[in-house]
C-alpha cells in the first residue's frame, strides 16, 4: 500500500493544484461580479454555468483523452483552463465570463478524468478503498486551501487571476514528470437513466439531488453572503476555508452510522441536520463572526456526508453490476442540483436579500428529509445484514474514479507490462529518448573500438629481403 501512495504522490499533487486553483477561481468570481455591480440573477445564471460546463466534460471529456493520450489531453484542458482565467480580468463582461465558466468546467471534469483514471490504473483490489479515502481527504484539504489563497489576493486586480493560472500550469509539472506506463484510455462509462433511478432508489435520488442543490447554492454564493456582512476578503477567505475544511470531520463517522443504524434513517437525520443548520445560519449569522463561522462549518459537513450515504442508499437498491452505471447517473443528477442551486439562490437573494440564501437551502434539506423519511421509507429500508459497504466518495468528479469504488465488483487491477493496458503513442514517446541515447552510446562505442583497432595494427613497415 505504502509503494501505491508513493507512485501516486505526484497525481495527487497535480490534483490538489488543480482543485485549489478553481475553488480560488469560483469564489474570486463571485466577488469580482458583485463588485462590479452585476444583477443576482446574472450572477447566478454565469456562476451556473460552471457547473453545466462539468456536467458536460465529465460526460464527453473522456473522447478526448481516448483520441490523442492522457498527457495530450492534459496539457490541452489545461492550456485552455489557463487562458480563460488569465481572460477573466480583460473580457469584463456578462457573456464573456459566462462561456469562460462554461469552458472551466469542462477542462476541469477533464483534467479530473486524466488524473482519476491514472489513480485508477495504479489502484489494486487491496488499496482502492484507501486511495479513495485519500482521494477524498486530498480534494477537500485542496478546495480549503484555494479558499485561503483569495485572503491574499484582491479580486480586482489581474494579479489574482494569474495566481489562478499559476496553481493550473503547475499542475502539469508533476503528472508530466510521472514516469511509468501511461494508463489505458478510459471507455465510455454506462449511465443508468434517471427513470430507472427513481424506481429503484428513489430516496438516493432525492439525497443527491438535494445536497447538490444545497453545496451549489453555497460554495457559489456564501462568498456573496459574506461580502454582504461587512467582511474583508481576507476574513471572507478564513470563513470559506474553514467551512469547506470542515467536510473531512463527518465522512467517516456518518459512513459508520449507517452502517450500524441504516442508510435511510442517517440520510434522513442529515439533512434535517443541514436544514436545522442553515435555517439558524439565516437567523442568527450576522448576528456573530463566531456563530458565522461555527454554523457554516456545521452545515457544510453536514451537507457533503449527504452525498456518500445516498450513494451507498442506492447502491443497496441495484444489483452490483450496476454500479458504476448508477454512480455515473447520481453524479448528472447531483450535477443538475448544483446548477439550480446558484440560479434560484441568487433570485432570492436578490429579491429577498442576503439571508434568504440560506433560508432557501433549510427549506429544500428540510423537504427532502420529509420525502425520505415518510414519502420513501417503506419502498428504500433495506435490512442492516443486507447492506452493502460504505465509501466515502466526493460529488464533484469523473465517472472514472467511481471504479475505485470498493463495492465495484468488476473492478480489474492493472497488470504491468502488458502493451494493452497503455496508450502506445505516449509511450513510444516517453522510450523515444531512451533509445535515441542508446543509439548515441552504441554509435560512441563502435568509434572507440575502431580507433582501437587502427592503434593496435598502426602503420606497417614495407615488405621486402635486406641485405
Amino acid at each position: 500500500m505504502a509503494n501505491v501512495v508513493f507512485s501516486l504522490a505526484a497525481l495527487f499533487l497535480s490534483l490538489a493544484l488543480l482543485i485549489s486553483g478553481s475553488a480560488m477561481l469560483g469564489t474570486l468570481v463571485s466577488l469580482r461580479m458583485e463588485l462590479e455591480g452585476y444583477a443576482d440573477i446574472s450572477i447566478g445564471l454565469i456562476l451556473a454555468c460552471y457547473s453545466v460546463g462539468f456536467v458536460m466534460g465529465a460526460t464527453w471529456g473522456s473522447a478526448v483523452i481516448r483520441s490523442v493520450g492522457h498527457i495530450r489531453a492534459f496539457s490541452t484542458y489545461a492550456a485552455i483552463a489557463c487562458a480563460a482565467a488569465l481572460l477573466h480580468p480583460m473580457l469584463v463582461s456578462e457573456y464573456a465570463w459566462a462561456a469562460m465558466r462554461l469552458a472551466m468546467g469542462f477542462c476541469l471534469a477533464g483534467l479530473m478524468t486524466v488524473t482519476e483514471s491514472w489513480i485508477n490504473d495504479r489502484a489494486t483490489n487491496d488499496s482502492r478503498g484507501k486511495l479513495l479515502g485519500l482521494y477524498t481527504i486530498n480534494f477537500y484539504i485542496a478546495s480549503s486551501l484555494g479558499q485561503l489563497f483569495v485572503g491574499v489576493s484582491d479580486p480586482t486586480r489581474a494579479i489574482a487571476f494569474s495566481v489562478v493560472a499559476i496553481l493550473i500550469v503547475l499542475s502539469l509539472v508533476p503528472l508530466s514528470l510521472t514516469r511509468g506506463l501511461v494508463p489505458m484510455a478510459p471507455s465510455q462509462t454506462a449511465v443508468l437513466q434517471v427513470g430507472q433511478l427513481m424506481r429503484n432508489a428513489p430516496a438516493g435520488v432525492t439525497g443527491v439531488l438535494v445536497a447538490g442543490i444545497a453545496l451549489g447554492a453555497f460554495i457559489s454564493l456564501a462568498p456573496l453572503y459574506a461580502l454582504r456582512q461587512d467582511m474583508s476578503t481576507a476574513l471572507l477567505s478564513q470563513y470559506m476555508g474553514f467551512s469547506v475544511l470542515c467536510a473531512v470531520l463527518l465522512q467517516w463517522p456518518a459512513g459508520w452510522l449507517s452502517d450500524r443504524l441504516g442508510r435511510l434513517p442517517v440520510l434522513a437525520g442529515l439533512l434535517a441536520a443541514g436544514g436545522v443548520a442553515a435555517l439558524l445560519m439565516a437567523i442568527f449569522g450576522g448576528l456573530s463572526l463566531t456563530l458565522m463561522f461555527l454554523l457554516s462549518g456545521l452545515f457544510f459537513a453536514v451537507a457533503t456526508s449527504m452525498y456518500p450515504v445516498s450513494v451507498a442508499l442506492a447502491n443497496d437498491q441495484l444489483p452490483n453490476d450496476q454500479l458504476v452505471a448508477a454512480c455515473a447517473g447520481l453524479l448528472r443528477i447531483y450535477g443538475v442540483g448544483t446548477i439550480v442551486g446558484p440560479l434560484l439562490g441568487a433570485w432570492l437573494m436578490g429579491v429577498f436579500g442576503a439571508s434568504a440564501l440560506f433560508v432557501f437551502i433549510a427549506a429544500c434539506l428540510l423537504a427532502g428529509a420529509l420525502a425520505v423519511h415518510y414519502r420513501f421509507r417503506a419502498e428504500d429500508t433495506v435490512p442492516l445484514a443486507e447492506q452493502g459497504d460504505y465509501a466515502p466518495v466526493v460529488p464533484v468528479s469523473s465517472p472514472v474514479i467511481v471504479e475505485l469504488d470498493p463495492r465495484n465488483e468488476e473492478f480489474e487491477p492493472h497488470h504491468g507490462g502488458e502493451p494493452a493496458d497503455w496508450d502506445i503513442a505516449d509511450h513510444i514517446e516517453m522510450l523515444l529518448p531512451e533509445a535515441e541515447a542508446q543509439a548515441e552510446e552504441s554509435q560512441s562505442e563502435n568509434q572507440q573500438e575502431d580507433a582501437g583497432d587502427d592503434s593496435q595494427t598502426g602503420p606497417q613497415p614495407p615488405s621486402g629481403k635486406t641485405d
